[in-house]
């Protein structure tokens, strides 16, 4: 096996490592949406504290990596604004209107909506390989979503759910492509994502409650514990771990390997709060494993 083959192969870890990351997220929301933070403010704290972790780093030891051209903004803009802000927004609101399976369905409508914008936009070539793992590996997120399981009240969503729930998919999609044109255009890992977050924390600022805030966090001192865990842990390392795969494989790809997000999930909720384990969420987890191995390796 040759060096550029190993080197091919083992990049398939970075979009899986962030996939996996981003299915650990469950229990850090919880414990912050238990306290009485709303779905914008735990956006906030994920973006201001990975944003914080990024920026002192870079600053010592690669500042030259920090500087932004004014004429690439809109690439921040896009991943902060357009990506981390619209998509959680979006995402709440279908939980709010319908429920967790269907948000957590539509969302990954995303690897289509990273597909056909990569062929518009980066030439990516739309192979029937590529779509028929797009669509195995969305029916096995809804088979794990319980959104196909028998009696689904899937009849019952509403057009606003609908709209969000494609809204949500699109804002989750936009991080690809607009996180492809900054390492395009020779910014770092880390610079994406420092940029990202820190546009995302200001675009979060209008829907904050300073004053709850702030005795959330001195009633309850675990908080600022699970508050760093999820800025670290699930939001820096795997953004970290995705931009790379950005820079390494096509966009289209890494969008479908980290679609592996909702079967850790699934098995997060199996192992962490004893979730049932029906036959419908085992197809899922099989089906979309399986799909991910049809995918070419190189």
């Amino acid at each position: 096996m040759n060096d550029s083959s190993t080197t091919a192969r083992a990049a398939w870890l970075l979009p899986i490592g962030a996939g996996i990351c981003w299915g650990l997220i469950g229990p850090f929301v919880r414990h912050l949406a238990a306290a009485g933070l709303t779905g914008m403010e735990i956006i906030a704290v994920r973006s201001a504290v990975t944003a914080l972790a990024l920026f002192p780093w870079m600053a010592i030891r690669r500042p030259a990596a920090l500087r932004v051209r004014p004429r690439d903004l809109w690439c921040f803009l896009g991943t902060g604004i357009g990506s981390i802000v619209f998509f959680n927004w979006c995402y709440f609101a279908t939980i709010t209107a319908a429920s967790l399976s269907v948000a957590c369905t539509l969302m990954y409508g995303a690897p289509a909506f990273v597909l056909l914008m990569s062929a518009l936009f980066f030439r990516e070539r739309l192979t029937r390989r590529k779509l028929a793992v797009c669509i195995l590996a969305f029916l096995g997120c809804a088979l794990v979503s319980g959104w196909l399981a028998p009696g689904h009240a899937t009849a019952r969503i509403s057009t606003a759910a609908l709209l969000t729930g494609l809204g949500s998919a699109f804002g989750y999609a936009l991080y690809s492509i607009f996180g492809r044109c900054a390492a395009a255009r020779g910014y770092s890992t880390a610079a994406i994502t420092a940029w990202t977050f820190l546009v995302a924390a200001l675009g979060t600022i209008p829907f904050l409650r300073p004053v709850t805030l702030a005795a959330a966090y001195r009633a309850a001192l675990a908080l600022w514990g699970w508050s760093l865990a999820l800025g670290l842990l699930v939001t820096l390392l795997p953004y970290l771990l995705y931009s790379a795969a950005l820079r390494r494989m096509e966009t289209g790809r890494a969008s479908l390997l980290s679609s592996i997000e909702p079967v850790v999930a699934t098995l997060a909720g199996l192992f962490l709060y004893r979730e049932p384990l029906t036959l419908p969420i085992a197809l899922g987890i099989a089906l979309v494993l399986f799909a991910l191995s049809l995918l070419p390796r190189r």
